[in-house]
């Protein structure tokens, strides 16, 4: 179970956008403002650079959005808060 929410002001996710999530949270849930919402966590990568892994989630029309992982390009602490700021998302691995 997870005790950490985070509302986003937008429907999706886009490089650049900014969010704040609680500082003591690797796992949270984002909601959107379609009221979908994703188990999110935020994670390093195998070079120790932060990610953002969002899981699928179903929109309310039915449509599935696949998870996704994002680049992180900022973690600032501010207050009680860390504000995450994201890049690009990186592309899922070609199945083998």
């Amino acid at each position: 179970m997870n005790d950490h929410l985070v509302r986003l002001a937008h429907s999706h996710l886009y490089p650049g956008i900014t969010f704040e999530a609680p500082p003591d949270a690797a796992d949270f849930l984002l909601l959107f403002t379609d009221d979908s919402e994703s188990r999110t966590q935020l994670l390093r990568d195998t070079e120790g650079r932060p990610v953002l892994r969002v899981g699928a989630r179903m929109n309310p029309k039915g449509t599935v959005v696949d998870e996704q992982v994002w680049e992180v390009l900022e973690l600032v602490e501010e207050r009680d808060l860390i504000v995450v700021r994201l890049g690009n998302p990186i592309p899922a691995a070609a199945p083998r």
